[in-house]
């Protein structure tokens, strides 16, 4: 092929504008919204109810709308309010510090009164302009001045109270009085009362009005947007709480960013040295991965959590699985004696389609946890999806078009060892040679190999099913069941120095809980966890405690049993419907048997994670249920992969018939192809997830086992499990019948009546 120089300059120049956009990934990063586990903060789940039993329930847009109002009083930027169900709104308040007035300003119904000293309504909040409160000043102290909006009705209300009797003549000004429950006299007794004020009227009052109190300017200007946000006719109870400290976040965040950029150059150092100058595209490309999911996100209003950077940096091992296959099948057509432009034209082509249905399947499991999950799953499965674009996108497409442009140059027609190609390797069509190179697992069987896998795997489901029947006979429950799904507290104690198990047991047992467990991550962090629903009250008696011994805020996270049943019924619910679509999915693009295996090698991933978990008594959170999902989509992945060319294998089978030792040559043939870059798949995404476990931050350590777990079972069972049920069961199913159409009878010739001869 005629050299091309100018390709290869335009291709240079492709390179550096790439760097030169990837130079403002500092602005990019620095543009990141971090979610409460990041930043601290906390996030509360509130069951909204009638204020008066029996009668309807406002609309909820008006109730977050009320809500966003309110937490305009506190500052706090990006705030996440969302509407769950029919009756629910959750929110996510990050860099938050004071938490307990957060709560009291969101919570409170702001329903302004004027009553009397018998707790007679003189006048509601209707009385006043809307919007008319402010922060004002007189006689040097701090008040809140009211418009009045009837001032004729206003001025005949004080007139009367101010006939009253000396010392009965008084307004008292309430918020959220409660019919019943709260009343003047008992109030004033108190050294800090409910009420705002109590002011004394001689006289009718024409114009406007001002309530007193001893209040600070902070307090006064929080009272007055508090009246301007409008009453909020609702009752809100708190079912789930997850409080964070911002030094936790802050050292979250920090850890896992750590980890995430050497899981990423560990991956591009992979690519570089499997694949030679493929792999420093794959490496450039990467990077504009990076850059590019984290900007979409960005505009995309995303908030960036602890599981959302999980699953940007388990892109990472993805997205490198698209370049994975096509340099595979490029290397494959080279193996072929094919010309280098020819091989990049084929591999591109030949890959595509078992890149579309792989990772097409991924983002039916990333979909689902959008629309049925919750809080850190719902962010997992959006950054997922975004993964899923830019995979597509930019190491398909910028991939094949800068690689194209280095190959169209003709500058490494006589340079395919720059491939990851060996010389000898490759056969000379021009001299009759034919393929000689059948890849590192010619000699294998992996149809008899899969015994000794299936038998491990059997091992382990059968050691973890009888570890959770003991378990469940000793009252401890077949698996460890985080607050999550069984209701409860979690603590989470942090220290600035070393922590024992023996002293923090100590220390809770000062608090007087009924049981509690006590679990040590590394040597300055403690979990403790309880069924006990503790109040606030509770909680900040034991920060106070805690934070004067250790030096830190406690993180706290309280789930209503309301919460944790509905937890199971979503997990099993996005389980079941993962498995539905991706069958029907796979049997459309394939065939059922195709599915059906595919569907028996997930079932496998699952229960062995589930396994994994019984025996080791590691804690199933909510968050286990985003792993579930992933693994459910990366073994898909490499089980496409696999049957893309089982496909292929037999729609060019030479034989007429397919006999079962046919059946099991092509198995063996197929997974002889695809083996290897089935486990470069795997090796790319275990990499990150490597590195998350060994620098991560603790908060992720148990999910990221879950996948490190999740994603080994998967590498094997779409080898070991799914191809072999494959070729068991067309080995056994009943070849189909073809009905013979019966044949026409063919009419008689009538005899032909010549005049003369037969007439």
């Amino acid at each position: 092929m005629k050299k091309n120089s100018r390709l290869i300059v335009f291709a240079l120049t492709v390179v550096v504008l790439l760097v030169t956009v990837l130079g403002f990934s500092k602005n990019v990063q620095d543009s990141m919204t971090l979610g409460l586990d990041l930043q601290g903060g906390f996030e509360i789940v509130y069951e909204v109810s009638p204020l008066i039993d029996g009668s309807e329930l406002p609309e909820m847009s008006a109730v977050t709308t009320s809500i966003s109002k309110r937490i305009d009083v506190l500052g706090v930027n990006e705030p996440e309010i969302s509407i769950e169900g029919d009756n629910r709104v959750r929110i996510q308040l990050a860099g938050v510090t004071d938490q307990e007035e957060a709560r009291k300003i969101i919570s409170t119904t702001a329903n302004l009164t004027f009553r009397d000293v018998n707790d007679n309504l003189l006048a509601d909040a209707t009385i006043l302009v809307e919007g008319g409160a402010s922060l004002a000043y007189e006689n040097g102290f701090v008040v809140v001045s009211l418009k009045i909006a009837d001032q004729d009705k206003f001025f005949e209300l004080t007139k009367k109270v101010s006939e009253m009797l000396s010392g009965n003549n008084m307004i008292i000004t309430w918020l959220d009085f409660e019919e019943g429950v709260d009343s003047y006299l008992a109030e004033v007794q108190k050294e800090s009362p409910k009420y705002i004020s109590a002011a004394s009227v001689n006289q009718g009052i024409n114009g406007d009005a001002i309530i007193k109190g001893s209040f600070t300017d902070e307090e006064a200007r929080q009272l007055a947007s508090l009246i301007n946000s409008g009453s909020l006719p609702v009752k809100m109870t708190e079912i789930y709480a997850n409080v964070v400290s911002a030094e936790f976040g802050l050292n979250a965040f920090a850890q896992t960013t750590f980890a995430g950029l050497f899981g990423v150059l560990g991956v591009m150092v992979f690519m570089i040295a499997i694949y030679r100058l493929p792999g420093v595209v794959s490496a450039l490309m990467l990077m504009l991965y990076v850059f590019l999911t984290i900007s979409i996100y960005n505009a995309m209003g995303g908030v960036f959590t602890l599981p959302g950077i999980a699953a940007l940096v388990l892109g990472v091992g993805m997205t490198v699985d698209a370049n994975v296959i096509t340099f595979e099948r490029i290397k494959d057509e080279l193996l072929l004696g094919r010309s280098l432009l020819t091989a990049h034209k084929e591999g591109h082509h030949l890959a595509w389609r078992t890149i579309f249905d792989s990772q097409f399947t991924t983002f039916i499991a990333a979909f689902l946890m959008y629309m049925y999950g919750s809080g850190a799953v719902k962010g997992f499965a959006t950054m997922l999806m975004v993964t899923i674009f830019s995979t597509l996108l930019i190491n398909v497409f910028f991939t094949k078009f800068l690689l194209g442009l280095l190959i169209k140059s003709g500058k490494f027609d006589d340079k395919k060892t720059w491939f990851g190609v060996r010389n000898q390797d490759i056969p000379d069509l021009s001299k009759g040679e034919e393929k000689r190179y059948f890849g590192q697992f010619n000699r294998f069987d992996f149809v008899k190999l899969s015994r000794p896998f299936i038998t491990a795997s059997l091992v382990v489901l059968v050691a973890g099913s009888l570890l959770g029947i003991l378990n469940l006979a000793q009252g401890n429950g077949a698996l460890n069941m985080g607050i999550d799904f069984t209701s409860g507290t979690k603590i989470t104690v942090n220290s600035d120095t070393a922590v024992t198990e023996e002293a923090v047991i100590a220390d809770f047992n000062s608090f007087g809980l009924d049981q509690f467990k006590v679990q040590l991550s590394g040597d300055k962090t403690a979990y403790v966890t309880t069924n006990q629903i503790l109040d606030r009250s509770k909680l900040d008696e034991i920060n106070n405690v805690i934070e004067a011994k250790y030096g830190q805020e406690i993180n706290d996270s309280v789930v209503t049993p309301v919460v944790g049943q509905e937890l199971v019924r979503n997990a099993m619910l996005l389980s079941f419907l993962a498995w539905i679509f991706i069958l029907l999915f796979i049997t459309i693009r394939f065939e059922f048997d195709y599915a059906l295996s595919t569907i028996i090698a997930l079932v496998h991933d699952v229960l062995f994670v589930f396994a994994f978990f019984a025996i080791f008594r590691l804690e199933f959170n909510t968050e286990l249920i985003a792993v579930i999902l992933a693994i459910i989509g990366y073994s898909v992945d490499d089980s496409i992969v696999i049957f893309d060319r089982i496909r292929e294998n037999v729609k060019n089978w030479s034989k007429p018939h397919i006999s079962k030792e046919d059946y099991r040559s092509i198995v063996n043939d197929s997974l002889r192809a695809t083996a290897q870059r089935s486990l470069y798949n795997t090796f790319t995404t275990l990499i990150p997830i490597i590195f998350l476990i060994s620098l991560g931050s603790g908060a992720i350590f148990t999910f990221n086992i879950a996948m490190l777990v999740g994603l080994t079972a998967g590498a094997y069972s779409s080898i070991f499990i799914a191809a072999q049920f494959w070729y068991w069961m067309r080995v056994h199913r009943k070849p189909r019948v073809v009905k013979a159409k019966p044949k026409s009878k063919k009419s008689e010739p009538e005899e032909l009546t010549i005049f003369g001869i037969n007439d």
